[in-house]
């Protein structure tokens, strides 16, 4: 359980109850996103809507941030508070699916303008939980194929021509495994889509627990692709890798991409692929608590959150995120410069076809399983 301290710096941040002019938002991530609400978001609701004061509170980073949200609802929920303190929610994934199935959260997606905006499957499904109506997607991290063009002149474009070309190129790929950060998981993931048995299945359900017996050849395959990469420490350590030229292709996170290549830790000469079928991301969400004490300023404000500008200039301009919002609707919104660095590479359609949800929980622990069993040994 969250401990008594944890709920004193929730009620403290939050200062006095929620009034008729106070919108409360309690968002689970870095610093960055707290922030993004604070200085950004926040103002400019404000300044639509005269007399309204935004409050941000952050929870804390990854899923455990999104847990003090979720026993901070259940509990008011259990004490039959009617007005519950958060107006506005950002999740994870996970957790959002916990709270759509506690009843924490109200339907509102198709009440908001904005709503008709998005039809990734991500919007519906969230690891095998029917979150459909309950969230709107505030931003998509996606992975993909980083590589050197000087050094990599035929891109492979699926995943067994990456197979092959590891193959020809020995060491010349690198990867960190499923220890060493989500960028590497999220690339065994997406082998395991492509030389599985049904991808489908893995990313939406039923489960079936004999499913990963299926996976014996995808797994011993990956297991002789090791032999001929590098396995690299880390997230950065596979950007890192890529900017000193000792490895010329591995999945990396796209913003942690661009955002290296912004600061000059990556040269202009690296781009990204984003090969077939696909390769996983994933979402953060707006959602709004079932009794929260002002549901119609939450459903204005999230309507802002994911119009078109604000999502090209607050979203993709100031993070280098994916846009939550189907990215066709940002055309137009962005400066040419922007557009091409964050869609050239990867196009709104290659988004849309091959941008991939995580395999639901059950089968997601039995990937990570798997590749120690068969895989790492």
């Amino acid at each position: 359980m969250r401990s008594a301290f944890a709920a004193l710096a929730i009620t403290a941040a939050l200062g006095a109850p929620a009034s008729a002019q106070t919108l409360n938002v309690a968002t689970a991530g870095d610093q960055n996103m707290v922030d993004y609400i604070k200085d950004y978001l926040g103002p400019m609701f404000e300044k639509s809507h005269p007399g309204v004061k935004v409050v941000a509170v952050g929870t804390g980073p990854g899923d455990s941030g999104s847990q003090k949200i979720f026993e901070k609802l259940s509990a008011q929920k259990a004490a039959n508070t009617p007005a519950w303190d958060f107006d506005v929610v950002v999740i994870h994934q996970k957790m959002a699916g916990d709270m759509a199935k506690e009843a924490l959260l109200m339907k509102y997606r198709g009440d908001i303008k904005t709503g008709s905006l998005v039809t990734r499957e991500t919007a519906e499904n969230s690891l095998g939980a029917d979150v459909s109506g309950y969230v709107m997607p505030m931003f998509h991290s996606q992975t993909a194929i980083a590589y050197n063009a000087d050094m990599v002149k035929d891109v492979p474009n699926t995943y067994p021509e990456l197979a092959a070309w590891a193959k020809k190129n020995p060491k010349q790929f690198g990867y960190n495994g499923i220890k060493g950060g989500m960028s590497g998981v999220a690339f065994v993931a997406g082998w395991v889509y492509a030389f599985g048995q049904d991808g489908d299945k893995l990313m939406k359900g039923p489960y079936d627990a004999a499913t990963k017996a299926g996976w014996d050849k995808a797994l011993a395959d990956l297991k002789d692709f090791n032999k001929n990469v590098v396995i690299t420490p880390g997230n950065a350590g596979t950007l890192d890798m890529l900017n000193r030229g000792e490895i010329a292709m591995g999945p990396v996170w796209v913003d942690m991409f661009y955002t290296w290549q912004n600061d000059g830790k990556l040269p202009p000469n690296m781009k990204l692929k984003l090969v077939a079928p696909g390769m996983p991301g994933q979402p953060m969400y707006y959602a709004v608590p079932a009794k929260a004490a002002q549901a119609k300023l939450a459903e204005e404000f999230i309507a802002l959150a994911t119009s078109p500008d604000v999502q090209a200039q607050g979203i993709v301009k100031k993070f280098n995120w994916y846009p939550g919002i189907d990215a066709q609707h940002l055309e137009g919104k962005l400066d040419k410069a922007d557009w091409q660095k964050l869609f050239t590479d990867i196009t709104p359609a290659d988004l849309a076809s091959k941008g991939k949800p995580f395999p639901i929980a059950p089968y997601f622990n039995d990937i990570l399983e798997s590749y120690e069993k068969k895989v790492a040994n």
